[in-house]
């Protein structure tokens, strides 16, 4: 097999400053030993992934997760004589350093090191994916990446038995109603977990934790469901699937028809020609 077989594509967040990912296919390349200012939360998908980082060297099969502080030297090849499969997250720590704090309960926490290059652990796994999967198909928003992003930091954190969430607040109502006020009124806009957060008076990621705490789903699912509600009262009104689709922040109809159908068990379209008989 040639040099072809050797693919590497890099696609940036389009919401989330400095957050990247990377597929890759290596079967004849290997990599010089080099460091990253970024952290690094990997996946090897297929093949082997052989490298020597921290004075070790490490063998990665398929299912594995590779994790990568800021400044941790490493070097990087296919294992055996099949091509290696992975994909791998970059985020600066200057962008993640708030959720860390957050996961550590601390205000100013130094940044935070992971002991073990390899972790094997589904949920992590799942969620790292996921963060590259919304980036790679430009599917998620503002606020679904940054909750993805979140989870990932979560699970670390917990792996590396440093989760301490923050207090929680005394006024979780009033708070939360406040946040919810806001959310109702933007339904047409690109929502982020920093401007709804900030209508709640809390930092962005004590208020996701709250509000999954308090209502059993998150910022991004009471988005969703919000704004499923009201393209419906629209669709009552006699708007168009088209101009709805678009004004609720629905990528396409297909989407909007899997939200919609999701909470009222037919399509937007079958839903209007109920109403209509």
């Amino acid at each position: 097999m040639g040099k072809s077989a050797s693919r590497f594509q890099f696609t940036k967040s389009q919401h989330i400053p400095t957050l990247k990912t990377l597929q890759a296919a290596m079967f004849d390349f290997r990599y010089d030993p080099h460091a990253h200012e970024e952290y690094a939360f990997g996946v090897t998908l297929s093949g082997r992934q052989d490298f020597f980082s921290g004075g070790q060297y490490h063998r990665s099969p398929p299912g594995n997760v590779i994790i990568f502080n800021p400044d941790d030297v490493h070097d990087g090849q296919p294992g055996g004589d099949r091509t290696l499969d992975y994909v791998m997250l970059y985020v600066h720590p200057t962008q993640v350093k708030a959720l860390f704090d957050d996961a550590l309960g601390q205000e100013t926490a130094s940044h935070f090191r992971f002991d073990s290059t390899l972790v094997q652990d589904m949920a992590l796994r799942e969620r790292i994916t996921n963060v590259a999967r919304l980036i790679t198909t430009s599917t998620g928003s503002q606020i679904d990446q940054e909750n993805a992003l979140y989870h990932v930091v979560e699970r670390i954190t917990q792996l590396g038995g440093a989760y301490q969430p923050g207090h929680t607040s005394s006024r979780p109502d009033a708070l939360l109603g406040l946040a919810k006020e806001y959310i109702h009124a933007h339904l047409d806009t690109d929502l982020s977990l920093e401007a709804i957060s900030q209508a709640a008076h809390l930092s962005k990621f004590h208020f996701l934790r709250l509000f999954r705490q308090q209502l059993g789903i998150t910022p991004y699912q009471y988005v969703i469901n919000c704004r499923v509600n009201a393209a419906c009262s629209a669709l009552e009104k006699g708007a168009s699937l088209s101009e709805v689709t678009f004004r609720y922040g629905f990528t396409d109809l297909s989407h909007f028809n899997r939200r919609f159908k999701r909470i009222y068990g037919l399509t937007p379209h079958q839903y209007q020609h109920h109403l209509n008989d």
